[in-house]
């Protein structure tokens, strides 16, 4: 195709050209390492035709044999090294073309009216993104017929997941025309040995860095990382404009598919973008924390952002695309790749493990309230009052002292002591127990990588796949899960908020008549009469942060919610 003839646009060019220099760059580290060699070549060449005899010249010459057997066996040491590190590979979730033939052929048409070659393959990703990944790195080659004709294999398309839920398809298609353009520059020979070149060296320092080696194989490693870290150092300039250049090509060349389409379907990238974070930060979050993990992830994107398009006038139009037909219909089983997709965040965004258990299981989201919101009220709580019992705090005094009540946590921060001095001790206490729990829990915040729950679930959809499943963690390196932790840790008075709101919300329930519910913008929410009271936050902070409770008894007086009633933990 003549999307491998990189030289008729200048943007390719520009880019050919890059990938030459750093070539040059590897010749040039490759001449320096002959170079003593070709030397002592030279100088056993002369004493052989009868020149530079005696000797001083017989001493230059086995030492200069000397430095190039060492600066040899150094190179080869090098080169072994950055030929058998291997490089890191996006976490994903492979889609097989017997379960979406259909996306596999609006893809194949799109290069081929590109005039590119089609990628090898599509993979799923948890996030909002999409880009091409060469995965031809002999490491990554399995089983025994791997053949180098690998070598020449196209990059896998990686197509974020959101994207396929919440875009139509034409939206997809003309989103994905610059990537798929990516194809041709990446299929010239040049481009990709320079490639390849850049992602050696960027593994080799990795693998030096790894922990774990005892100094008889860590020290050659760390000499390898060193070499490789110089040679990168020199690859950088050229390399990151070779890749804006390849970048700036494949726009060019995607202007001829779907151009005025692609500029309102950006504005759906930014609009999945911000309602795929709220999901994960207000509402997937503090389901990890209970144990349960979303299975609908990508699903729940339509409801956050159709929920937007229902508050805010400026999305108005939005919702009127979802007639249309979307692009998750293009996969044969899309309730299977979500599910995969959704375990495969967990792991990223938060540090799940890999395989169900009883700490660490699905949740459907109409089982979202009682199995996420109701829990997560009744555990804080209940960790709220074992850290009092802890401190010493008496039951309130017109509690039966056998059961929990909100008047006890009410007059606790709201007694002597100065504002804020009874909350101090309190939200240190819930600090040290929430982290004591993480710390106990098995694979929650630092699981490994072992099992293949994605992968087994991505080889079922479609009914694809054979021999045992891998697990999409294991080429991406040894480093400890989350590799992409949401949100910083939380401070104590943040904590602290956290456990009097959900004692507020626990009594609203049992004396109230309040209801546990899922808001698809702002997470757990406590409805009222069936609507979401969403003014506790400020009350709640009043008693924390100054001990004053009459804006909070104010707020449990209009909803009807009595303090000094007990309140059920489990």
């Amino acid at each position: 195709m003549s999307g491998i003839d990189v030289g008729e646009e200048p943007g390719a060019r520009a880019a050919q050209a890059r990938a030459l220099a750093l070539l040059r760059i590897r010749s040039r580290a490759l001449a320096v390492a002959i170079l003593p060699a070709a030397v002592a070549v030279v100088l056993f060449a002369a004493d052989a035709q009868g020149h530079l005899a005696g000797p001083a010249w017989d001493a230059v010459r086995w030492t200069v044999l000397g430095v190039a057997v060492v600066v040899l066996l150094v190179t080869v040491l090098v080169a072994v090294s950055v030929a058998r590190a291997r490089p890191a590979m996006s976490p994903t979730v492979p889609v097989p073309e017997e379960g979406a033939p259909d996306l596999y052929r609006l893809v194949r048409d799109l290069a081929d009216r590109l005039d590119v070659p089609a990628p090898s393959a599509i993979a799923l990703t948890p996030d909002c993104d999409s880009w091409l990944e060469d995965r031809t790195h002999r490491a990554l080659r399995k089983g025994p017929g791997a053949s180098a004709e690998a070598a020449d294999t196209a990059p896998v398309l990686v197509i974020g997941s959101p994207f396929l839920w919440w875009m139509r398809v034409a939206e997809l298609r003309a989103v994905l025309a610059p990537v798929v353009a990516g194809t041709g520059p990446s299929a010239h020979p040049d481009i990709a040995a320079a490639r390849r070149f850049v992602r050696g060296l960027d593994a080799a320092i990795a693998d030096a860095a790894a922990p774990g080696r005892g100094p008889v194989r860590g020290a050659p490693l760390a000499f390898a990382g060193w070499v490789a870290r110089l040679l990168l150092r020199a690859c950088r300039d050229h390399a990151a404009e070779m890749e804006r250049c390849v970048a700036a090509a494949a726009s060019m060349r995607a202007q001829t598919v779907d151009y005025g389409l692609r500029i309102a379907a950006q504005e759906q990238v930014g609009l999945a973008y911000a309602g795929w974070d709220r999901l994960l930060t207000r509402v997937a979050l503090p389901a990890w924390r209970m144990g349960r993990w979303p299975s609908r992830l990508d699903a729940g994107v339509v409801s956050a952002l159709t929920e937007l398009s229902r508050r805010d006038r400026l999305a108005d139009g939005f919702a009127l695309r979802l007639g249309e037909r979307p692009a998750c219909d293009l996969l044969e089983e899309p309730g299977v790749a979500d599910e995969a997709a959704s375990l495969l965040a967990a792991r990223l965004f938060h540090g799940g493990p890999a395989e169900n258990g009883p700490g660490w299981a699905p949740v459907d989201w109409q089982q979202y309230p009682d199995e996420v919101v109701d829990r997560k009220w009744r555990s804080e709580a209940a960790r709220l009052h074992r850290v009092l019992d802890t401190l010493g705090v008496p039951r309130a005094a017109a509690a039966d002292p056998a059961v929990p009540t909100l008047a006890r946590v009410m007059e606790h921060l709201s007694g002597p002591g100065g504002p804020g001095g009874p909350g101090e001790a309190l939200a240190a206490g819930i600090g040290a127990a929430v982290a004591r729990e993480e710390a106990e829990t098995p694979g929650a915040g630092s699981a490994g990588h072992g099992g293949g729950q994605v992968q087994g679930q991505s080889q079922g959809h479609g009914g694809a796949g054979s021999g045992p499943a891998d697990d999409p963690l294991d080429l991406w390196g040894p480093g400890p899960l989350p590799l992409f932790p949401l949100q910083p840790p939380r401070t104590g008075t943040e904590l602290l908020a956290d456990h009097v709101a959900a004692m507020v919300c626990c009594a609203a329930v049992d004396t109230a008549g309040a209801a546990p519910g899922l808001d698809w913008l702002d997470g757990p929410a406590l409805l009222v009469g069936g609507e979401r009271r969403a003014d506790l936050a400020t009350p709640v902070l009043s008693l924390v942060e100054d001990g004053d409770p009459d804006p909070l008894l104010s707020w449990l007086a209009e909803v009807g919610v009595r303090s000094d009633k007990p309140v059920r933990l489990v």
